[in-house]
């Protein structure tokens, strides 16, 4: 992302996963992404900014070029991130665009933990909290939004260690 929110989720998701024993997550930016570092992961979280009320450009392409009939990707665990300008920018629609790409992959989607994420994570540049027209710093996530990264990367990061060790 052009401002750091989306990085700044994607680090807390990754911090999240990676806390939990047994697990090297690995942070991409989807510049240097491939598919086959999806074929490779166990489990795979996706996140991008609201572009538009849409996936960015970017990862769209990347989501794209995943082969869609690889069997390395149907049963594999995947979960999606947002981050946007303000309440209402387009964030869930971001993430169940994600998910969407996520299910015909025939990929396993998990939701966030509890029923205030049940798409995944997400934040906002604009912050209802601090009012309505109060603006966190150029770069910077509040600390509820990245809790909530967090806590979806552990959940995905315990789910494919439990379905790794049921297989």
């Amino acid at each position: 992302s052009d401002k750091g929110h989306t990085k700044a989720m994607a680090e807390a998701v990754a911090g999240g996963a990676g806390a939990v024993d047994g697990v090297a997550a690995t942070l991409l930016d989807v510049a240097g992404a491939k598919p086959e570092d999806v074929l490779a992961a166990d489990a795979v979280i996706v996140g991008s900014p609201v572009y538009k009320a849409n996936v960015a450009p970017k990862m769209q392409e990347f989501i794209n070029s995943w082969p869609i009939r690889d069997a390395r990707l149907h049963d594999k665990l995947g979960a999606a991130f947002a981050t946007g300008s303000g309440l209402s920018s387009g964030e869930e629609v971001v993430q169940t665009n994600i998910l969407q790409s996520i299910l015909v992959c025939q990929m396993i989607v998990v939701g966030g933990p509890g029923g205030s994420q049940p798409f995944g994570a997400s934040a906002m540049e604009e912050d209802p909290a601090d009012g309505a027209d109060a603006k966190k710093a150029e770069g910077v996530v509040a600390e509820h939004y990245l809790k909530k990264g967090e806590a979806l990367g552990q959940r995905v990061a315990e789910l494919a260690v439990r379905f790794k060790t049921a297989k």
